[in-house]
């Protein structure tokens, strides 16, 4: 049986940097990531636009309580506010130590790091790389795991958790993981587990998530018994490339581009007269939607009632386009042949970041309910909820998530195991179980490729809990849902081997996909307001009185259960939200 001190889970930006503090704290700790891609393959590095922090480069007059103060706004009042603070505290500081590892960030003509503006910002205050900021950092932080001795598995798949004390304090004594080269399981122990896995993108049909998005972590930790928070809160980023919904990053938009509809109008001064483009992303993506409903999207021809909005540079010139958004421009021209620097870009929402997750403390430890921790689990990144971004993230505050919570959960770690023994684990027990899920997927005798189920699932959730949402959609999605889960055992595999096995690796995938689905929906459904990115057409106004609150949604293969928690308020207490 392999064991380590640590073993993380997820080889992004907060995996990686929870990593290296941990080793930082105590260098004697066995630190082990595991991953399903190489961590440089992770998603971190598809991150665009920047990383906030309250530096004042560029407007000396920011502060980290203004960023708060933004962030929560941003949020629609839903962040904790002991979570914004910390990380609107730290972030100056952790800019500076990415930098001093070695992270190149684009200058002023002084040397200082450059800070653009972003949707929701108040001040210039997000840090960048040109558009490739996540790329840069992730290079840097996988460069250190190397000099710090962290050992990595990379392309071995989770399986699940190793769960203990069900029923009083759930223990997490390891995990059970697949090594896609060659078919062999592996029970790996430790004294903590941490999850880093990302987000769920793939759950829905137009996402700028890369493939390895499929909330496996979040499904683990549903099929423990443990909650999920906030789910119904799913962030479409406004500027999807259409039709394939990549993203074009929000840097774009804060470098000067303008949004147009048909009839050429710049129509952001309807829905955020002030912010205009730069509105947080929930009001920018409602605003195209409004436009593309109201028949004045665009088609290929350039007439009126297509399904996508224009994104217009043209008027910024190609020197800057090249020398800041190289990215976009080279997207767009590989993708659709445009020519960025000349032509329009069409854009629509794309589903592109999960604001809920796995429920933790500000140390990361995860909840077993809104009063209770869990021991050995812990959690950051995208699949945590934490919650730094509530109802609705601002740009450039995720890659400042993982970077300050990897940080600050890998202390919290570290400190955690020193007083902790390695778990007793029945090894043969969990590598029969899973010997099991995987022969018995193997030797299923289905109708159905898999995906056409996965499509089908895409589809549900795009069409019954997409940008605006209804009681009655989702209660066609709850129904819908149900119904493919059945399904699921209708699928075959033609491909029975050990070795490089994608087609069962998507199989395992597509069975997280379904309960992530089916949490997000039954979440949706109980929150009878709209608020942040969850807008209810049926309840269109934001309701303090009864949902300043948090979801927590229990999974069970008979059904989801919600309860709530509350919102931690300690700074700013919730008015009317313009922009």
């Amino acid at each position: 049986m392999l064991e380590h001190d640590v073993v993380i889970v997820g080889g992004g930006l907060a995996g990686c940097r929870a990593a290296l503090e941990i080793k930082r704290v105590n260098s004697n700790l066995d630190v082990a990531i595991i991953a399903k891609t190489h961590p440089i393959r992770s998603h971190s590095v598809a991150a665009q636009g920047g990383i906030a922090a309250s530096l004042k480069n560029v407007d000396p007059q920011d502060s980290w309580q203004a960023h708060a103060f933004d962030t929560v706004k941003g949020s629609d009042y839903l962040a904790d506010q002991d979570a914004v603070a910390y990380l609107t505290q730290e972030a100056p500081e952790v800019i500076i130590e990415l930098e001093h590892m070695g992270v190149l960030f684009s200058r002023l003509e002084d040397g200082r790091i450059a800070q653009r503006a972003f949707g929701g910002h108040s001040y210039r205050r997000t840090c960048y790389a040109a558009d490739k900021t996540g790329h840069a950092i992730l290079h840097e932080l996988v460069n250190n795991l190397r000099r710090y001795g962290v050992k990595v598995y990379q392309e071995w798949y989770v399986l699940d958790l190793i769960v203990a004390n069900q029923g009083k304090t759930p223990d997490i004594h390891g995990v059970v993981m697949y090594h896609i080269h060659d078919g062999q399981i592996a029970v790996v122990r430790a004294k903590a587990v941490m999850f880093a896995t990302g987000g769920y993108g793939r759950v829905f049909n137009t996402t700028s998530n890369d493939f390895a998005s499929t909330g496996d972590g979040l499904a683990m930790v549903a099929r423990a018994g443990l909650p999920l928070e906030d789910m119904e809160f799913v962030q479409f980023h406004p500027t999807g490339l259409y039709p394939v919904g990549v993203l074009v990053s929000e840097a774009v938009r804060g470098e000067g581009a303008y949004l147009r509809n048909s009839e050429g109008e710049r129509f952001m001064a309807r829905y955020a007269p002030q912010q205009m483009e730069l509105a947080p992303r929930d009001i920018t993506s409602r605003a195209i939607v409004m436009e593309i409903r109201a028949g004045r999207g665009i088609n290929p021809d350039g007439t009126s009632g297509g399904p996508y909005v224009h994104l217009d540079l043209t008027h910024l010139g190609r020197e800057k386009i090249m020398s800041r958004l190289p990215f976009c421009w080279e997207e767009a021209h590989r993708l659709l042949g445009i020519d960025a620097a000349v032509q329009p870009i069409p854009v629509r929402p794309t589903v592109h970041y999960c604001m809920g997750g796995i429920p933790v403390n500000t140390d990361g430890r995860v909840r077993a309910n809104a009063s209770q921790l869990t021991e050995g689990f812990f959690a950051a990144g995208e699949c945590a909820c934490v919650s730094v971004h509530g109802a609705n993230r601002l740009g450039s505050n995720s890659l400042l998530e993982c970077v300050v919570y990897g940080r600050r959960v890998g202390r919290a770690i570290a400190h955690y195991v020193a007083h902790r023994t390695m778990p007793p684990v029945a090894e043969k027990e969990h590598i029969q179980k899973a010997t099991d899920l995987i022969q018995n997927l193997l030797a299923q005798r289905g109708d159905m490729r898999i995906h056409q189920l996965r499509q089908k699932v895409q589809d549900c959730m795009t069409e019954y809990c997409g940008v605006f949402r209804t009681a009655l959609l989702i209660e066609k999605g709850i129904q819908e849902i149900q119904n493919l889960k059945a399904q699921y055992e209708r699928i075959y595999l033609d491909d029975k081997g050990n070795y490089w096995n994608q087609e069962l690796i998507e199989a395992l995938e597509l069975r997280n996909i379904i309960i992530v689905g089916e949490v997000i929906l039954h979440s949706a459904y109980h929150r009878r307001e709209s608020r942040g990115a969850h807008y209810r057409e049926d309840f269109p106004l934001r309701d303090d009185q009864n949902f300043l609150k948090h979801t927590l949604a229990y999974y069970s293969p008979t059904g989801v259960t919600i309860e709530y928690m509350p919102v931690v308020i300690t700074m700013f207490e919730p008015q009317e939200r313009k922009y």
